[in-house]
């Protein structure tokens, strides 16, 4: 590989304020079109922004999550573009003093190693309304819900390397903002959207190429296979004798090939000046105080917990502590059934693998944290065995709360009385006399064949340690 891929991400989290950026409007998705757009969110004559304070907390939140700068003086100012989905002409950004200046974020990739991503910065903005292509036979409508809502841009340095680390970097940040409870990441809704600045250089090569940008990203799939093919592209245009020439592209999913959207705006083009309607923000140090109280414990060090307290596997405790949401049900789980790496299991296994099949989310799992913690502990002390426990969870799925009640009312208690289960074996070795005599002569595989006997006579309630252990003892014997 002659070629070094440098790409740097522009994320825009829409932040969970109940109210707009700069006016009172709601910012509740799913409205009829236009139905939540106010005078000042339309730019009426003689209105005035009002600076929603939370959206000043939630951005320095963020920023002391990943140990950046707050900025003590910020300011807004206007970027000014002509777009039908723009009413004011302008959108009411940070340009020069925004409020979070360098940070950086480790990501972990596949291969186990890390790296740490800087950030460059992270500023407020307005986000512009909607403009809706289909069903409107060669027109375009426009719907204004959106203009006004909050967005927290944050820019990364041009750090990663392969469309590989700048999903994970994606995903990492993804998480963080939702464990920030800042954003709810809902990227199908574009609450989380990705821009790509995608460029490529001889190696070794210290001056950065021309980079595209690629605009509007809705999906981590998206992201990986928007950045490979347009890493082709350059490719091939430059090994066949063109330049790359700075744009902004588009990803088009559907044929998986980006293309060429318009010529990329630099700053001057935008002609940025301080808004005068809106005062500089500053930066108390109560407030810094109470975004640091506010800080919940965060992903990596929730993840070394989860290691250094349950005992579980690097990979273990990174999967359960992907989200929030999904660490916290883990605990509760734990804290019912009191074997960590039991409850990992099947918290990463037959619960997560019922929900992607049914395609609903941990916090609309039908099984709750107590109800699986509950049916753990039956397993740990031998009411149940593990193959018994999928009909419990079975039960507990569709709707049944209590494993305890699931068991004695189906009766699914396992058997542990040795001398039943030798009664059982017994017969069965009676009745398998050329079996016993292939066990014998070195077929050990036979031994399974009288496992399975004896679970099936006893319709699986037989403790499969106690049975594997006599059985051995009988056909050794």
């Amino acid at each position: 590989m002659q070629w070094e891929v440098v790409i740097g991400l522009e994320i825009h989290a829409q932040l969970a304020t109940r109210s707009k950026i700069f006016s009172g409007a709601s910012t509740a998705y799913g409205a009829e079109p236009n139905r939540q757009a106010c005078a000042v969110d339309l730019g009426l004559p003689g209105v005035l922004p009002v600076l929603n304070a939370e959206a000043v907390a939630m951005a320095v939140k963020f920023g002391l999550a990943v140990n950046a700068e707050i900025a003590p003086r910020s300011v807004f100012a206007r970027k000014n573009y002509f777009y039908p989905d723009l009413p004011k002409g302008y959108q009411i950004s940070q340009y020069e003093l925004p409020i979070v200046g360098k940070g950086r974020l480790r990501i972990d990739l596949e291969d186990g190693t890390g790296k740490e991503v800087g950030i460059t910065r992270a500023h407020l903005e307005e986000d512009a309304g909607k403009s809706l292509h289909e069903d409107y036979h060669g027109l375009t409508g426009i719907d204004l819900n959106r203009a006004g809502t909050p967005l927290l841009e944050i820019v990364s340095e041009p750090d990663m390397r392969s469309a590989a680390e700048a999903v994970a970097y994606a995903k990492k940040m993804h998480s963080l903002v939702r464990y920030l409870e800042i954003c709810d990441g809902n990227m199908q809704e574009g609450s989380f959207r990705c821009d790509a600045n995608v460029s490529i250089r001889p190696k070794g090569q210290a001056a950065l190429g021309t980079r595209a940008e690629l605009k509007n990203i809705n999906s981590f799939r998206f992201l990986e296979r928007a950045i490979l093919f347009e890493v082709e592209r350059q490719i091939d245009v430059i090994e066949g004798g063109g330049e790359v020439v700075q744009e902004t592209r588009l990803y088009d999913s559907a044929k998986n090939e980006t293309r060429s959207m318009r010529s990329k705006e630099e700053a001057n083009d935008y002609r940025y000046f301080p808004d005068p309607d809106l005062l500089p923000v500053e930066i108390t140090a109560e407030l810094l105080q109470s975004g640091r109280a506010s800080l919940p414990e965060l992903p990596d060090a929730k993840r070394e917990r989860f290691g250094a307290e349950y005992g579980l596997s690097d990979y273990d405790a990174a999967v359960l502590t992907a989200s929030r949401e999904l660490a916290d049900y883990f605990e509760s789980v734990v804290a019912n059934a009191s074997d960590a790496k039991l409850a990992a299991n099947w918290v990463m296994g037959d619960l997560s693998g019922a929900l992607n099949k049914a395609g609903l989310d941990i916090t609309a799992s039908p099984v709750s944290a107590d109800s699986l913690g509950g049916m753990l502990r039956r397993i740990a002390d031998n009411t149940i065995s593990g193959k018994i426990a999928k009909q419990v969870f079975e039960a507990l799925w569709a709707g049944e709360t209590d494993a305890d009640a699931v068991i004695e009312a189906k009766g699914l208690v396992q058997i542990t009385d040795s001398g039943a289960i030798e009664a059982v074996i017994d017969e069965i070795l009676a009745a398998n006399p050329s079996q016993i005599e292939q066990y014998r002569a070195g077929k050990t595989k036979m031994l399974g064949f009288f496992v399975g006997q004896v679970m099936k006579v006893t319709q699986g309630k037989a403790n499969p340690g106690q049975v594997n252990e006599i059985l051995k003892k009988r056909l050794d014997g």
